[in-house]
C-alpha cells in the first residue's frame, strides 16, 4: 500500500486542494507555521500518516536496553514513528538492525538544531550497540544552494568532523559523502527506486514545479537507498534483510514515505523511522533553527560570549513587560500572540496550568532539550510561569547549559585527527574500509549476560 498524505494535503508537499498560504508548510526544504503560530504536530501526524510515539514504547526501550530513556524520548522531542515497534521486536528476538541518519552540509559548522538528531542517534547506537551509516548529501546542497561542487565537498568534510565529535563508536560507524561514494551497488539501488517513482508521484510528494531543474527531481532516490543494506556491500554483504531505523526530524518524512512505498516492490524491507519535532529558532516556534539566518541559530563554534549575546538579544521570552507585572501575573509562555494584559485575565495559580504554559518561551523550550535534570527543569517551569523567577534568571541558566555543551563539543572536535577521519569516513585520502563495522555485523552476535542486558 502506498504511504502518502491524504488528498488535499498542503502540508509537506506544497500542493493540494486548499490554498497553501492558509496552511503550515513542512517539507525537507521549508518549515513555516500557519499565520505566525506554532507548528501543529498533531496535524502532521494525521497528514503524513505516521504514528505518535506512545509512552509504552518509551518504557519498552528502557526495559530492553537496561538504561533510562534519553531526555528526547522522555520529553517527547522524538514524538512520532513508523514501525519503531517492529525494530524493538527485532531486537528482542536477538536479531540485528542498523541506524541511518544524515546531514546536508550547507554551513561551516553545525548549529543546535543539527545536533539534536546526532545526539539521539548516539544514544541509540550506545543503547542498542548497533552499526550506523551517516550520509552527507553534499550533492543535494550543491543543487539547492548557491554552492559549487568543490565548496559542497569541503563543507561535507568539515561537517564530518563535527559529527564524529558527537562521540559515535567509530568501530560501528561509517560516514560517507555522496560525491565520494555513490556508485556500484548504491547506484544500482538508486536506479531501482527511480524506476518505481513517476514524475507525478515525486511532484505530489515534494511539490516540485516546472521551474525546478532535473537535479532536484532526481535527488530523492539518493537519500532513499541508504535505507537498504545492499547499498553497502562492504558493510552488510549477504544481509539484505537487515532492518534499518532512521532517526530524523519529521520534515524528512516525505523521503522515507516514498522509500517505504517502493521498498517491497524491489524486494527490500521497509525502513522504520523515529521522528523529532523541530528545534526552534531563537525568535520563536514559527519555524526551525536555520543556518540561513545566523541570528536565529547558535552554532557549536560560538564562544560563550557569543552565546550569551544571542540568547539575551534574540531569544523570545514570555516574561511580562515589567518586573511588577511579571511577579503579579507570571510569564506568558503559551498564548504568545495576544497582548499581555488580555492574557493575564486568564492566568491560573494552579501549578499544572503553569507548567502547560512553559512550552513557547524559547529559553524554557531550549532547556527542555538540553537540561538533563528533570527536577531542575520542572522547578524552573513552575517558578518562571508563576512569576517567582525572572526572565534574566532563566536565560542565565540556559547560557550556562549551552556554553558547557559547546565547550565540550569543541574539545571533542579538536581531537578529531586525520587518523580518526580515516577510520570513520570515506573521503579522498581517507577511505574508510568499514572492516570493523562489517566484523561487528557479520561475526559478533547479540547475546545476553546474567543481568539480561545485551552486549
Amino acid at each position: 500500500m502506498a504511504e502518502e498524505p491524504k488528498k488535499g494535503d498542503a502540508v509537506g508537499s506544497g500542493v493540494g486542494g486548499r490554498e497553501a498560504e492558509e496552511e503550515q508548510v513542512v517539507n525537507p526544504w521549508e518549515v513555516t507555521a500557519k499565520d505566525g503560530g506554532k507548528i501543529d504536530y498533531d496535524k502532521l501526524i494525521e497528514k503524513f500518516g505516521c504514528q505518535r510515539l506512545e509512552e509504552s514504547l518509551v518504557r519498552r526501550v528502557e526495559r530492553l536496553t537496561g538504561r533510562p530513556a534519553h531526555v528526547f524520548l522522555r520529553r517527547g522531542v522524538f514524538f512520532a514513528h513508523r514501525d519503531f515497534n517492529e525494530i524493538l521486536d527485532v531486537y528482542e528476538r536477538g536479531e540485528k538492525f542498523y541506524l541511518y541518519t544524515g546531514r546536508g552540509p550547507s554551513s561551516e559548522a553545525l548549529h543546535f538544531g543539527h545536533l539534536v538528531p546526532f545526539m539521539f542517534t548516539k544514544y541509540l547506537q550506545d543503547a542498542f550497540k548497533v552499526p550506523l551509516v551517516i550520509q552527507l548529501t553534499d550533492d543535494e546542497k550543491c543543487m539547492w544552494k548557491n554552492l559549487t561542487v568543490e565548496e559542497s565537498k569541503r563543507l561535507a568534510r568539515e561537517n564530518a568532523k563535527d559529527i564524529i565529535a558527537c562521540g559515535f563508536d567509530i568501530t560501528r560507524t561509517f560516514i560517507f559523502s555522496d560525491f565520494n561514494y555513490v556508485g556500484g551497488a548504491f547506484y544500482e539501488n538508486m536506479v531501482k527506486v527511480a524506476k518505481c517513482v513517476t514524475f507525478n508521484k515525486v511532484v505530489g510528494i515534494f511539490g516540485f514545479t516546472n521551474e525546478d531543474h532535473i537535479g532536484k527531481i532526481s535527488f530523492p532516490p539518493v537519500q532513499a537507498v541508504p535505507s537498504f543494506p545492499s547499498s553497502f556491500p562492504h558493510l552488510f554483504s549477504g544481509k539484505d534483510n537487515l532492518r534499518c531505523l532512521i532517526p530524523c526530524a519529521i520534515d524528512q518524512d516525505p523521503y522515507f514515505r516514498m522509500t517505504r512505498d517502493v521498498a517491497p516492490r524491489i524486494g527490500y524491507q521497509k525502513p522504520a523511522l523515529i521522528e523529532s519535532s523541530f528545534f526552534p529558532a531563537l525568535q520563536g516556534e514559527t519555524g526551525k533553527m536555520s543556518a540561513s539566518d545566523p541570528n536565529s541559530a547558535i552554532y557549536v563554534t560560538d564562544s560563550s560570549k557569543g552565546i550569551k549575546n544571542k540568547v539575551n538579544r534574540y531569544a523570545f521570552s514570555g516574561g511580562q513587560d515589567s518586573i511588577e507585572n511579571h511577579r503579579k501575573y507570571g510569564a506568558n509562555l503559551e498564548l504568545v500572540n495576544e497582548c499581555t494584559s488580555a492574557i493575564s485575565t486568564f492566568l491560573s495559580n494552579d501549578d499544572s496550568v503553569v507548567l502547560d504554559r512553559c512550552q513557547v518561551d524559547i529559553p524554557v523550550k531550549y532547556l527542555g532539550f538540553f537540561l538533563e535534570d528533570d527536577a531542575e527543569l520542572d522547578h524552573i517551569r513552575k517558578e518562571y510561569g508563576a512569576g517567582r523567577m525572572l526572565t534574566g534568571e532563566v536565560k542565565k541558566r540556559l547560557i550556562e547549559v549551552l556554553s558547557e555543551l559547546v565547550e565540550r563539543h569543541q574539545r571533542a572536535r579538536a581531537a578529531v585527527t586525520d587518523e580518526v577521519m580515516k577510520h570513520s569516513s570515506q573521503f579522498p585520502g581517507h577511505i574508510g574500509s568499514g572492516r570493523n563495522l562489517h566484523y561487528f555485523v557479520e561475526k559478533r552476535p547479540y547475546c545476553r549476560d546474567d543481568n539480561n542486558t545485551r552486549t
